[in-house]
Formats: C-alpha cells, structure tokens, sequence
C-alpha cells in the first residue's frame, strides 16, 4: 500500500474566511517502509499571513513573495497524492483547505475523491482515550524525537508524523529476514550465536523460595484439586 504523510502550513485556521496554504509536506510510505521519496513547496497565498499565524510557522509574508502560486503547483502536487492513503494528523483541517485550493481550479477536484485519508489524531484519541494526542504528546509518548521542531514546519511535521503513526499503528514496522549488511558491516537479519559463547547463567531456587512454592502449591490443591503442576509431575 501507498501512503502519504501529509502535513500543510496556512495563513489562518478557516479556508472559509479566505485563508490559504502557505506550505506542503510530503512523506512517502510503502508497504509501511519510508521510501526516501519526499515533495515540499512553499506557495505565495495572495494574501497576508496573519501574524498569529506566523507565530506557529515562523514563515513570513517577505518570505513567500517570490514564491509560486498554487495554481502552479496544484498538477504536480496531485500527482504526488492521487490513488494513495493520505496520513494527516487532524485531517479535516488539511483536507479542508486542500478541497479549497482545488476548488478554485479546473477541473474541480476533491481530495476524497482520489485519495483514501486516514486521520492520526483520532487513532491516538482511540488509542488514548483522555489524555493529550498532539503531535508533541506523541512524540513524548513513543519517544520520537523532536527536538528540532521548534516552530510548525510541513515538512518536519510529516516526517515526524510518519515515525509516530508507524509506531501508533503497529510499533515494529518490518521484520527484516534478509541476508544483508547493516550500517556497521555485520550480518543484517538472522544472526547466529557463535558457538564459543558463554552458557547463559542458570538461576535456581533457593530452599526457601522452593519451600514455599511446595507450600503454595499444596493450597491451591486444597482449594482447586489437581493442578497443571501436578499432572507434569505424574506424566514425568
């Protein structure tokens, strides 16, 4: 499966009062596995940022001047998310101002109409019930690392977003079975032991502890009749 982890910067928080994306985020996901393929733009909204805005993102009106328009952008960018499984933390915001965009151009397009969407911050509220699922929290929570978001990015965000879905869904993503190399030039996938290795430390029961388990166990006999214990030692 072909997944998109989206993430998108605006001039405002409402499409409907005439605020505008600013910048797109883009990660691939294959099979649950980055790709390394990746597409980001800035975009000129034809309006100002309102500063509240530009607070969270830190991208600036001087900033965005000289870049494209998104109706330049708008082919290439569906290109990049149509028939995949869009992956957005909060998905009506984005998608609302998506179907916006597109709605200014022909032909019309509606993002849900090319694209599956799954929402990350109702899976965390499912998952978490009661407590914070901003993107923050999750990283917090997984242990992603996010020390570099000091302000709103699309691109950053997705890339964060990406690790924490991944995690939130399923936590080990791949099981790698091959016979490859890793970073450090050893075997990658199935390593053996070598045979010259220690034995693994055998720790027995002192006689105390195996005093009262004899003890426990004669209990629960008592109370519940023949025990698993008891028939293995019959069957031995």
């Amino acid at each position: 499966m072909r997944q998109i982890v989206l993430d998108t910067e605006t001039t405002g928080i409402d499409p409907a009062e005439g605020h505008r994306i600013i910048e797109i985020g883009c990660v691939e996901l294959m099979e649950r596995q980055t790709t390394g393929r990746h597409y980001h733009v800035y975009v000129n909204p034809g309006r100002e940022v309102e500063a509240e805005a530009i607070t969270v993102h830190g991208i600036t009106n001087e900033f965005l001047a000289d870049k494209p328009r998104f109706a330049d952008i708008a082919d290439e960018f569906f290109d990049f998310i149509q028939g995949a499984e869009l992956v957005i933390h909060n998905a009506a915001f984005d998608i609302g101002f998506m179907d916006s965009e597109f709605g200014r151009l022909k032909p019309v397009r509606k993002t849900a109409d090319h694209c599956g969407v799954v929402d990350s911050l109702a899976i965390a509220r499912k998952k978490h019930p009661g407590q914070k699922n901003s993107l923050d929290a999750l990283c917090k929570r997984y242990g992603v690392d996010n020390s570099s978001r000091d302000l709103h990015g699309a691109l950053l965000d997705a890339e964060i977003l990406a690790e924490v879905y991944l995690l939130l869904t399923g936590g080990q993503t791949a099981l790698s079975l091959d016979a490859g190399s890793d970073e450090a030039g050893g075997q990658a996938g199935i390593r053996r032991l070598a045979a010259d290795r220690k034995p693994l430390a055998v720790v027995r029961a002192s006689n105390e502890e195996a005093t009262a388990h004899e003890e426990f166990m004669a209990l629960l006999a008592k109370k519940a009749g023949k025990t698993v214990w008891d028939r293995l030692a019959t069957e031995e």
